[in-house]
């Protein structure tokens, strides 16, 4: 039985790193602050954003502008979350804290070591899902936008507002990107650059197409709405053939994810129903070795069946 003590603890922390997550959530959708908006008007800071913010800000100090080594600061950018590499860091050491400490009541020191080690892991993955889907968004909404635009330049409207008019139809994620495109070049950016810019960003080949099309357009003259149409016609056969490819091994995707996951579900559920016989594995020089092997080759595992699953085209 664990002492009262270490229980209110235990509970503190999870309470405090879900007020923490929350707090950032909620920083990152604020919009203009209140002082600007109302000129006079005082606002009242709470004592724990007083801590957060001082203890924000001494981690952007120590970072220094650098960025994350296991995650860069574009990152972020990909995922559409408009939070400071600070932020990130304190959301994952409050979960690691947390996770431990849940961990260690529920199923002993096993359990808890297992959470520590998932609690920022799942943090880094929720980020990079974050990335990759709206990256695929911004992928299925090119061609449409890309038929716009073309559109446009056909009704007799400048590049500029053609793709500013692209903007103003598109969604999510694809209305962001082409907008900040807008904004850069009102600004004094060079468009291709900014386009350029855009399509590393989200990781287009099929974009860098595009701007690459508009910068020989610019260089050798011609008409750019049937070049970017030409350009469209060869992205949507690439997007239907990656659609085929994708369909052909879901069966693959579908066995990696659950050979992957499988052990690590197993070592878990094991801890929570017998946390005596699991503890075999954390209290003995050969049941760490056990551990470190399993890991070693889990993740060799995961490499190679990634590789098999992601066929080129």
């Amino acid at each position: 039985m664990q002492t009262p003590v270490v229980l209110i603890a235990g509970l503190l922390c999870i309470y405090g790193a879900l007020g923490a997550g929350v707090f950032f959530v909620l920083k990152s959708h604020r919009g203009v602050p209140l002082e600007r908006r109302r000129q006079g008007v005082q606002t009242s800071v709470s004592t724990l954003t007083k801590v957060t913010d001082s203890a924000v800000g001494a981690l952007n100090q120590t970072l220094g502008g650098r960025r994350l080594r296991l995650m860069s600061a574009d990152k972020f950018e990909q995922a559409g979350l408009k939070i400071r590499a600070a932020d990130f860091l304190l959301m994952c050491g409050a979960g690691l804290l947390a996770g431990g400490i849940l961990g260690f009541l529920l199923g002993g020191l096993g359990l808890g070591f297992l959470l520590v080690i998932a609690a920022p892991a799942g943090l880094f993955l929720w980020v990079n899902l974050k990335a990759s889907r709206r990256q695929a968004k911004f992928a299925e909404q090119l061609p449409d936008a890309l038929q716009g635009i073309a559109g446009s330049l056909r009704a007799g409207h400048s590049l500029l507002h053609a793709i500013d008019g692209g903007a103003d139809d598109a969604e999510s994620p694809m209305r962001e990107e082409l907008q900040r495109v807008i904004n850069e070049t009102r600004i004094g950016r060079d468009l291709i650059d900014s386009l350029l810019d855009t399509a590393a960003r989200m990781k287009s080949e099929d974009f860098l197409w595009a701007a690459q099309a508009i910068e020989t357009q610019r260089e050798v003259g011609g008409n750019l709405a049937e070049v970017l149409e030409n350009v469209n016609e060869t992205i949507r056969e690439r997007a239907q053939l990656g659609r085929m490819v994708k369909s052909l091994s879901a069966e693959g995707r579908t066995s990696a994810i659950v050979l992957v996951a499988l052990p690590i579900v197993m070592l878990a559920l094991l801890c929570l129903m017998n946390p005596f016989y699991a503890s075999t594995f954390f209290a003995s020089v050969l049941g760490w070795i056990m551990l470190g092997a399993a890991a070693l080759l889990l993740g060799v595992g995961t490499f190679w069946l990634s590789r098999l699953i992601k066929p080129k085209y």
